[in-house]
This record gives C-alpha cells, sequence and structure tokens, in this order.
C-alpha cells in the first residue's frame, strides 16, 4: 500500500541533489504517486532537472509526476514535506569573498562573517510555510544546518528536520580499517560538522559477538597510518576522513571526528597549503583550499553538463546509468526519502538528525539544534539521549561553537555589525585592530552586500 504525497523542493536546480532525490523517491513503493514540484531562481537549471525526474520516472513506469517553477509559493502550496537546499550567493561569490580578504592579509577562510543571505532565506522560507502549509515538515539540507535550523526552531512552529551526510564518515573508516561497515554499529553526536563518534562496535561475520572496533583503528594507526599518509591520494575534495589531521584530533580527544568535523579541527591545521596538504594529504590538502574549491565546482558543473547531455540523448537509459552507479540497493543510501516513508507509512527507522535537543545532549540548552541518532516513526521524530560528550571535547568544540552560534544569532536579529567587527578581532590571521576594520568595511561594501551592508550597523554611539 503506498501514500502519495506533495513535496515542494527549493533550490532544485542542483544537478547531484536533485539526480539522486529522484532516483530513490521514484524507487520507494511506500510514495508512490507522490507530486513534485521543483523549484529554484534559475529557470534553465530547474527545467533541465525536471525534464531529467520526469524521464527517470518514465523510464521506470513509475507514476510520480514531478513540474519545474521559479515561483517559491508554488512549490509550498498543499505541500507536506519542504526540502530547502537553496544556496543563495554561491561558490562563485564566495570566492570573490575569499580573494578580497587575501588582500588584506587574510588567508583561505581567515575572515568569518557568518551566514545572513542562507539564515534570512532559512526564515522566509519558514515563515511562508507557516501561512502556506504549516502542517507540512522542513527537511533542511542546506548549509548552514546548525544555525539555520536553531533559528527557524526557536522563531517559528515549523517542523523542522536538518539533514547531513558527514556521519557517513564512520564507513569509511570501517572500509579503510578493513572491516564491513555494514556490520558496524555506530553513534556519533554533537553539533551539525561537529560530531564525534562516541561507540563503534563490529559485528563480525555472522554468529560472531560485537566488539569495540576502537582498538582496530588503534592497530590500524600504529602499523598502518604513516604508509596510508604517505602513499594515498584523495579520491574527492572531501576525502579526509583518515587524515593525519583526523588521527591528530583523535588523540587530541579521546574521540574520533566524523565527516566534517575533520575539516574544522584548530586553526593550526590551517595556516598555508603546505600546512594543509600536511594534516589533510594531497592533492588538494582538504575541501576548503583554493586548490580543492575550484576542482569541486568544476566537478558540479561537468555533472550538471553531462546530466543536459544525458537527457537529450534518447539512446541512452538513465535507469541503467544509475544501477551502474548505485550498485545492486538501487538506492544512495540518503536519509530525505526513507525519513519521508517513515512518517508517512509508519516504516520505522533509525537516523542521524538535526532537531532541538530537549535533553538528547546533556550540556546543552533545550532550544539549541543538536545532530543526534533518533527513531523516526509516524508519530514523529524521537532523539535517543546520548548522555554527555568528553568535557575536552565539550570545552574546546562543543561549547564554543554553541556560543558562535549565539552571537551570529544576535546579530542576525539586532543588525549590531559591532558583533561583526568582534568575530573578525577573534580571528587567529588578524594582526591588528586597524587590519580587522579595513577588511570588514570592504566586505561590507562589495557588489552582492548590499542588502547585508543595510541591516547590519555599528551603535549609534560608536
Amino acid at each position: 500500500m503506498s501514500q502519495a504525497i506533495k513535496i515542494g523542493v527549493i533550490g532544485a536546480g542542483s544537478a547531484q541533489f536533485s539526480a539522486g532525490f529522484t532516483n530513490d523517491l521514484c524507487r520507494t513503493e511506500g510514495l508512490a504517486g507522490s507530486h513534485v514540484t521543483m523549484m529554484d531562481i534559475d529557470a534553465e537549471r530547474v527545467a533541465t532537472m525536471q525534464k531529467l525526474a520526469a524521464r527517470y520516472a518514465d523510464e521506470l513506469g513509475v507514476d510520480t509526476t514531478f513540474e519545474a517553477t521559479t515561483d517559491r509559493q508554488a512549490a509550498l502550496q498543499d505541500a507536506d514535506f519542504v526540502l530547502n537546499l537553496a544556496y543563495v550567493k554561491g561558490h562563485y561569490h564566495e570566492r570573490a569573498v575569499r580573494e578580497l580578504t587575501a588582500k588584506h592579509g587574510y588567508y583561505y577562510g581567515g575572515v568569518n562573517l557568518g551566514s545572513w543571505y542562507q539564515l534570512q532565506l532559512m526564515l522566509d522560507v519558514a515563515r511562508d510555510m507557516e501561512r502556506t502549509c504549516p502542517d507540512a515538515w522542513l527537511i533542511q539540507s542546506g548549509n548552514p544546518v546548525f544555525e539555520g535550523c536553531t533559528l527557524m526552531t526557536r522563531e517559528t512552529g515549523i517542523k523542522v528536520c536538518g539533514l547531513c551526510h558527514g556521519h557517513y564518515g564512520y564507513r569509511d573508516i570501517a572500509k579503510t580499517i578493513g572491516i564491513d561497515p555494514d556490520r558496524v554499529t555506530w553513534q556519533a553526536p554533537g553539533l551539525n560538522h561537529n560530531i564525534w563518534l562516541t561507540h563503534f562496535i563490529y559485528e563480525g561475520a555472522d554468529g560472531d559477538h560485537p566488539v569495540d572496533a576502537y582498538p582496530l583503528i588503534d592497530a590500524w594507526i600504529e602499523n598502518e597510518a604513516e604508509e596510508y599518509w604517505r602513499t594515498h591520494r584523495a579520491t574527492g575534495t572531501h576525502d579526509v576522513q583518515m587524515s593525519r589531521g583526523a588521527v591528530h584530533q583523535y588523540k587530541m580527544y579521546g574521540l574520533f571526528p566524523i565527516g566534517d568535523t575533520v575539516r574544522k579541527g584548530g586553526w593550526w591545521y590551517h595556516t598555508d597549503i603546505d600546512t594543509k596538504k600536511y594534516w589533510f594529504g594531497e592533492p588538494w590538502g582538504g575541501p576548503d583550499t583554493e586548490l580543492a574549491r575550484p576542482n569541486f565546482v568544476n566537478i558540479l558543473e561537468q555533472a550538471r553538463a553531462t546530466i543536459t547531455n544525458l537527457i537529450d540523448d534518447p539512446q541512452v537509459s538513465l535507469v541503467e546509468l544509475a544501477e551502474k552507479m548505485l550498485g545492486e540497493k538501487k538506492m544512495t543510501g540518503e536519509q530525505i526519502v526513507p525519513i519521508m516513508d517513515a512518517l508517512v507509512n509508519n516504516h520505522e527507522g533509525l537516523f542521524q538528525v538535526n532537531v532541538p535537543n530537549r535533553g538528547a545532549l546533556e550540556g546543552i540548552p533545550d532550544d539549541v539544534v543538536v545532530e543526534v541518532p533518533a527513531i523516526i516513526d509516524q508519530t514523529g521524530l524521537h532523539p535517543l539521549h546520548v548522555g554527555s560528550l568528553p568535557p575536552k571535547v565539550m570545552l574546546e568544540h562543543i561549547l564554543p561553537e554553541w556560543l558562535d552560534m549565539e552571537r551570529q544569532m544576535e546579530a542576525f536579529k539586532s543588525g549590531d555589525r559591532s558583533i561583526l567587527l568582534w568575530s573578525v578581532l577573534d580571528s587567529h590571521q588578524t594582526r591588528s585592530y586597524d587590519q580587522a576594520v579595513a577588511v570588514l568595511e570592504d566586505l561590507m561594501a562589495m557588489e552582492g552586500h548590499e542588502v547585508f551592508a543595510a541591516h547590519l550597523k555599528f551603535p549609534s554611539n560608536w
């Protein structure tokens, strides 16, 4: 038995996301007959993705339907679920910001002004949902998930579930140390992009008694890590889960950092490209470098071009291509569609989600969104109580990030530009007060920041 639903996708011009989401939705029998309104401000991109989705559904012989629009209200109208993955300014604006800060002596990412445009869009979408589809679930996968989901759950009554795929880093650990990731039980709570492997249990072969797999990590570090770091070349810009930097953080904190947690660490991992390569490997030094980011963006553009060409080639089977890439499971492994299926059809499952704390992670206020495991069924999301993280992890990672989020929230709501100045002054790359003032002034004056700059003002007595 299936139940058709209405799904609105904000930012559906994303080639990689839309292709994977389409596959999973079309192959989920419990959601057969569903309708997806794909929305993006780029009419050409969203039309391409709609054409891909419609052809894919047709090849599979399913009655899932797709339409394209540039009207957000149309995507929200009568929706049961809304997916927001939109990226307001895009990668090229992001690069322009880095180039401007470099002129003031800052290396890649040395100045953090928060994500004002992203936060404003997220809040606008949630408020639109309150008027248009108040009972719908909002699944937020566009960054910043931590700050955005906290903002939306504080300021609106919408049901919000933040998702990220960084937690799949546990699988990279398992594969590298030579165990089957499908036979691993794990837990990695924290904040989004700040999660730590508290449980890592290996079931072994059929009938074997489950064992703590952390000693297997320790043995790999002792016997194989140096050779791995000497010879391994990253297969993608985000291939850093078993890097020297990840292991160093494990040694510092006693728990392994997972996914995007690895790429953050401390400022000492990120002072220059040679340092980044030492900690995060060749050839890019991790995902956040002047070498990696252009390559990452180029891959996205190539994927979009490839999809466009495939759609116009009637000789190519999109289904066969997908099945070749995905293997025998024929699903991407992403959580979005299975979560919908769990909520709609009571197909209970355990998922990694970002939701208001409500006591799940000790030491964090209830209204702060945390990333924790949760049981999901037709009655909703039920986060598991994961206890506490070690004091060092809390004091040096979790609590500082919570406070940084609160500063961003205060700047966003109050429009106090002096909070941004404090953030720039607090950067380990800032060498003088005048340097901080100059870079902030130039950032406020750059093209694309007009609304941002108008909102943020110094106090009247400045």
